[in-house]
């Protein structure tokens, strides 16, 4: 079994054929441009005007991000969140550039899908078909995404209408979006927040430049007197704020598949160029150290995508009385990504200055493997906004019906409909102990539950004071640690359902059994940590994992070796 989608041999998740042939057909597409032109295109910074054109020509865009209700009776139509991460993950494969335009093409989709605004609604689901592009514009300038600090205005005007005034900055396909859904408040006394489309053709709409040195185009546009009109106004009030917060919820998911799809490439290219390099005269993946850290990080690799797997079930099954998923998600956000910045790490130390070279994926990847931590709100944000929910994760589990694995056709319009962005204190769990139960005869989940019993009494018993948690150096490697038990609990969901080999997850969790331990770490060498807390973090850093070298031999064998030539790009 391969865990890594290989596109030459691709299986979709999915079952039903017009999905499949939305992958086939994106597969095909970047096989016939080719590595050499992928990769020229990339390092000449070209918009990607062929593959926008492609999207219009094959509907993709249209069939992906187009809701029932609006699809004019397209039985390929839905917002689906299983559809949507593979195929972000499919996008990154060939490149981030290809991924973002889509990513952004969700954000800005967001508010018109949340809106009461039906107009809107129907000439979004028709510049769809027509192959359009959407943007996103939140974000200032002097203050980023602050949303409490946003400047753009809506002044009203004698007739009823308005006109905006103000300046977005780092807007993903702010140069080509056909509905450009930007946030501002209305100067008509009430400051209200309001979402309000705009478009680049209009001669108010001021295209700055491209704020960074890359393929995709991350807009600078400022808006002069732009006119608006009741069509235009998606949202105000309450809605706006919420839409805001709702949007960047659905399109913070996508990131993880992203970071899984960029690595899986990079892990072909590197494993074959090293299995077929012998220095000194020994195979490079002969040596211990290589091959060390070529199973860490395929086992990270595989971690990654059994969690996101598991936590796209818990998206497409949210409700109001359900809404796990606003942990699932940032854990995503912050702990899938991270984990793929590792991978190329590992996988850098081997192949060493081939990294570099222009003609590889990886030298892309190695770049811009980086971004995808800091989109959407940075680690440090995601992880405090994980700290919310740790009190009720251990301490006050709720019971839930059995989450299923969800690959139905629907829509998942509850991500249109999350409600008020408050009361995340009181969202609950349930129960992660059975999960870990049943696999605890293997070493290394053995070891990590005793490692989270302690964490849990640490927290109980000797937990950080007002400062403690005031100060990041302190509360973030808390976060880390609690995130990996999530992590953690979610990766055996999945690996239950997936019938995944023994010896994979015990293996997963010796590298999860040192990384709980290195934070532990962090927060023993902290200067305000207390001496009952440090005698806490000693306990769990002084569990080690459990070796195995003829499971660690076996998997290697059986699994991660045998990807070597397993893919090549078409020149």
């Amino acid at each position: 079994m391969n865990f890594l989608i290989q596109p030459k041999k691709y299986k979709s998740l999915m079952t039903d054929e017009g999905s499949r042939a939305i992958m086939d057909k994106t597969i095909a597409f970047f096989e016939k441009m080719g590595k050499e032109r992928l990769l020229d295109d990339y390092n000449k910074k070209v918009w990607y005007k062929e593959f926008v054109e492609f999207l219009g020509k094959e509907q993709i865009f249209a069939k992906l991000l187009t809701p029932k209700e609006y699809a004019g009776g397209d039985p390929d139509c839905r917002w689906d969140t299983a559809r949507n991460g593979e195929y972000s993950e499919l996008l990154a494969f060939y490149g981030l550039g290809y991924w973002y335009c889509f990513q952004v093409s969700i954000l800005g989709l967001g508010p018109i899908w949340m809106s009461p605004n039906e107009k809107a609604k129907q000439k979004a689901a028709k510049l769809l078909k027509e192959g359009a592009i959407f943007a996103f514009a939140l974000s200032e300038r002097e203050h980023g995404a602050d949303i409490y600090s946003t400047a753009t205005a809506l002044t009203p005007k004698d007739d009823g209408t308005w006109v905006a005034n103000g300046e977005k900055y780092y807007i993903g396909n702010g140069n080509e979006a056909e509905m450009v859904s930007t946030l501002g408040k209305i100067k008509d006394g009430t400051d209200d927040y309001t979402y309000f489309v705009t478009n680049y053709h209009n001669k108010a709409y001021e295209l700055k430049q491209n704020v960074i040195s890359h393929q995709e185009y991350v807009s600078n546009f400022a808006l002069h007197d732009y006119p608006i009109t009741e069509d235009d106004i998606l949202c105000r009030g309450a809605l706006a704020w919420d839409s805001a917060l709702n949007t960047v919820n659905i399109g913070k998911f996508n990131i993880g598949p992203a970071s899984i799809g960029v690595v899986e490439h990079c892990f072909y290219e590197a494993i074959t160029h090293a299995s077929n390099r012998i220095l000194y005269g020994i195979r490079v993946t002969d040596m211990p150290h290589v091959k060390k850290n070529f199973m860490d990080a395929w086992l990270r690799l595989v971690g990654m995508k059994l969690y996101q797997r598991r936590s796209t079930d818990y998206f497409r099954n949210a409700t109001k009385d359900d809404r796990r998923y606003l942990l699932y998600n940032p854990t995503s956000k912050m702990k899938v990504t991270l984990q793929s910045e590792e991978v190329v790490n590992l996988l850098w130390d081997v192949i060493a200055a081939k990294g570099f070279e222009k003609n590889t994926f990886f030298s892309t990847a190695a770049v811009d493997v980086r971004g995808p931590s800091k989109l959407e709100g940075t680690v440090h944000v995601n992880v405090q906004l994980i700290r919310k929910f740790m009190k009720n994760y251990f301490f006050s589990p709720a019971e839930y019906s059995p989450t299923e694995p969800d690959f139905s056709l629907k829509d998942d319009m509850f991500l249109f409909d999350q409600g008020p962005t408050k009361g995340l204190g009181k969202v609950q769990f349930h129960d992660y102990r059975p999960v870990f139960e049943p696999f605890k005869d293997l070493p290394n989940v053995a070891v990590f539950i005793d490692q989270i019993n302690i964490f849990k009494e640490l927290l109980e018993k000797a937990g950080p004071d007002k400062m403690q948690g005031m100060d990041p150096s302190w509360s973030l490697p808390v976060g880390e640690m609690f995130s990996i038990v999530v992590y953690g609990q979610l990766i055996l969901e999945q690996a239950k359902l997936d019938n995944v080999d023994t010896d994979i997850i015990n293996q997963i969790f010796d590298f999860m059994v040192r990384d709980f331990a290195g934070f532990a770490l962090q927060i023993y060498g902290n200067h305000s940590t207390k001496d009952e807390q440090r005698e806490y973090c000693t306990k769990i850093m002084l569990i080690k994992a459990v070796a195995n070298p003829d499971q660690y031999n076996k998997v290697w064998e059986k699994y991660v070796s045998t990807l070597s030539g397993e893919y090549e790009m078409n020149a």
